[in-house]
């Protein structure tokens, strides 16, 4: 009995685990070395979720908020453009609601040499 409570459980804690962690695919890649600055970042999410907040980081410079305008619905698929802003490492950080109603939130990196 206890085996069947204890794997039930952990069955669980792993679905939990991938829903709240959507992020599939980003281009760039996450921690991808670039040559040059990309016109635009696609977040490819497992299902579907609508973004509320994303944030480009560079060390060198503030944050900046990037234009989700476009995107009011639940939706798997993102494609943000950027604003040219030279070399350096960046860091992309998202936020949103899931279809289910939970607050998502993540990070991605890629280095533009």
């Amino acid at each position: 009995m206890k085996k069947l409570l204890l794997t039930g459980l952990i069955g669980v804690w792993t679905t939990l685990a991938i829903a709240h962690s959507p992020l599939q695919s980003t281009t760039p890649e996450n921690e991808a070395v670039i040559a040059q600055m990309p016109s635009e970042v696609h977040l490819n999410f497992k299902g579907d979720i609508r973004l509320t907040r994303v944030t480009m980081t560079n060390p060198n410079r503030e944050n900046t908020e990037l234009d989700i305008s476009g995107h009011d619905s639940f939706i798997k698929g993102y494609t943000i453009p950027l604003t040219e802003i030279g070399s350096g490492a960046y860091v992309i950080e998202w936020r949103g609601l899931g279809a289910d109603g939970h607050a998502l939130n993540g990070t991605f990196s890629f280095t533009v040499q």
